[in-house]
């Protein structure tokens, strides 16, 4: 049962992925086209940038003062969260499943 609930901890992973994917590009599009200031902060090509997930995990984007850029980056935050927090769910409940048996 336990290896159960860690096989849906990753699950819940690749669903927040899923979230990412989406959310993340369509808000950095939104800096690139409105916020210079940003774009010059995180860099081009900053998908996958670690300086800028960790503006995202931070929450950067609430030092401006743009509605449209928050709900945009909020969720790309939460959905990173998912994934950071069903990886290491999964993990916990693997090593102890493995454990067990």
């Amino acid at each position: 049962m336990i290896l159960f609930f860690a096989l849906t901890s990753f699950a819940t992973a690749i669903a927040g992925a899923t979230a990412f994917v989406i959310f993340w590009p369509l808000t950095l599009v939104h800096i690139r086209d409105r916020h210079p200031a940003i774009t010059a902060l995180l860099g081009e090509g900053a998908f996958l940038k670690p300086a800028a997930l960790w503006w995202l995990l931070r929450r950067g984007y609430r030092s401006t003062p743009d509605p449209s850029l928050s709900g945009l980056a909020a969720p790309a935050r939460i959905s990173m969260l998912v994934i950071l927090a069903g990886i290491a769910l999964g993990g916990l409940l693997w090593i102890v499943g493995k454990a067990l048996t």
